[in-house]
């Protein structure tokens, strides 16, 4: 277990891939995530990457300023349906299309999705409503 901003820190920057590993995998509780997360700002891409990072860390990550770290929250597959819909709204395109390939978006997200502006995010939306509609959601 991760027990302060620092270690994870020094986790991050090792060149130990032991130590690498722990920070991408190890579990923390919620102050130290949050701790991380606001005095921190450099690595704010790979606390969103830490597998067990929980989802109130990962709804304050999705609206981070930068849509690197955004674009690394919707790559999560336990994200909630809030943070989906949210994501689906970004203005950054790679973050949009991030979500329109997500397996937990919604009909309703996709379509959304689908009538936007940018084709690859729409052409992958519909892609993912074709195949609720063959039944494969997936």
């Amino acid at each position: 277990m991760i027990s302060s901003a620092s270690e994870f820190l020094s986790l991050r920057y090792t060149s130990d891939p032991r130590y690498y590993e722990r920070a991408a995998h190890d579990t923390a509780d919620l102050r130290t995530w949050l701790d991380i997360n606001g005095r921190y700002p450099e690595p704010r891409k790979r606390l969103a990457n830490n597998k067990n990072v929980p989802l109130e860390v990962l709804s304050v990550l999705a609206a981070d300023p930068d849509p690197g770290v955004r674009h690394m929250v919707a790559t999560k597959r336990k994200l909630s349906a809030e943070i989906i819909e949210r994501l689906a709204m970004d203005k950054d395109d790679s973050v949009r299309l991030q979500i329109a390939r997500h397996s937990n978006a919604s009909t309703s997200v996709l379509a959304t999705l689908a009538s936007g502006d940018w084709e690859m995010v729409a052409d992958a939306a519909r892609e993912r409503l074709a195949s609720f509609e063959d039944g494969n959601q997936s």
